[in-house]
């Protein structure tokens, strides 16, 4: 690729993804994000809390009050519970679903950076070279992920055989293929960069090695 084009690259990257600290000439290839099914599942779940609420309340509000001899204060006391786990409903499914959102994979031309968030204070970055990786794979391992074609992707590197994972996503066969491309890009690459210096070694040493022959 043309530098003025990977340059061109570079700045869009930046301004797309402020988040990330790109190096010089390094670009982003692909956004992995998490399936939109994990919210989904995440609000449904508020949403069968919040109808639960809703029967409590029409159970109250028809007789079941009445029927349990509750005084007005209790009454009033049930009431305001119900509203606060309306409200400790909605804030958990608020931040269940910025923490979901929050697991991003980027593959630039260089790294795998990892953005990993398990609540609003823990959060985690893996930067994975592109060199470092062994085997790209994707694993669905229970019905569920058949059922809804999801399933994880694993990276495991080379020497320290760490296996890193990015769960709950679409079934992802292009971008496995780009980010296989990739690293068989980036090493053959550096092969050619170290193969450079090994060949222009060898012409230096052929012309000397040549006259102490002839000597």
């Amino acid at each position: 690729m043309k530098q003025e084009l990977i340059k061109l690259h570079h700045a869009r990257s930046l301004k797309d993804f402020p988040e990330l600290r790109l190096e010089e000439n390094e670009y982003v290839e692909l956004a992995i994000e998490r399936s939109k099914l994990g919210l989904i599942f995440i609000w449904a779940a508020a949403g069968a809390g919040y109808l639960a609420l809703v029967v409590a309340l029409v159970f109250m509000a028809f007789g079941g009050v009445k029927s349990a001899g509750l005084s007005g204060f209790a009454q009033s006391y049930i009431y305001l519970i119900i509203l606060i786990l309306f409200g400790i409903i909605t804030i958990s499914a608020l931040i269940g679903s910025r923490v979901y959102k929050n697991n991003r994979l980027y593959v630039t031309n260089k790294r795998l950076i990892h953005h990993r968030a398990n609540s609003l204070f823990s959060k985690s970055v893996n930067i994975i070279e592109l060199l470092s990786i062994e085997d790209v794979s994707f694993k669905q391992e229970n019905i569920g992920d058949h059922i809804f074609k999801l399933g994880t992707i694993r990276m495991s590197t080379v020497g320290d055989e760490t296996t890193y994972t990015f769960k709950y996503v679409n079934t992802p066969k292009d971008e496995l293929d780009m980010i296989t491309h990739l690293v068989h890009v980036e090493k053959e690459k550096t092969k050619r960069r170290l193969a450079v210096p090994t060949e222009a070694a060898a012409d230096l040493t052929t012309p000397d090695a040549t006259v102490s022959a002839a000597v």
